[in-house]
């Protein structure tokens, strides 16, 4: 991955990383997701979503309005 990449989001839930994924790209803004589940059991591990530093700001505002 190239350098300016952000985490912005981890999780251990598939659907919630598919749902922010989602939102931020209705939003046009590019995101890299890193699946680090374990292959045998999908329990462990997390799926992580970066953004390029420039989107940071809008998009955790975008995360942070879906929560609630």
């Amino acid at each position: 991955m190239e350098a300016n990449w952000i985490k912005i989001y981890s999780t251990h839930e598939w659907f919630k990383a598919e749902l922010i994924s989602h939102l931020l790209e209705q939003e046009d803004i590019d995101l890299v997701q890193i699946n680090k589940k374990d292959s045998s059991y999908m329990s462990f591990g997390t799926i992580e979503l970066y953004v390029h530093n420039v989107d940071f700001t809008k998009a955790i505002e975008i995360i942070v309005l879906n929560e609630e």
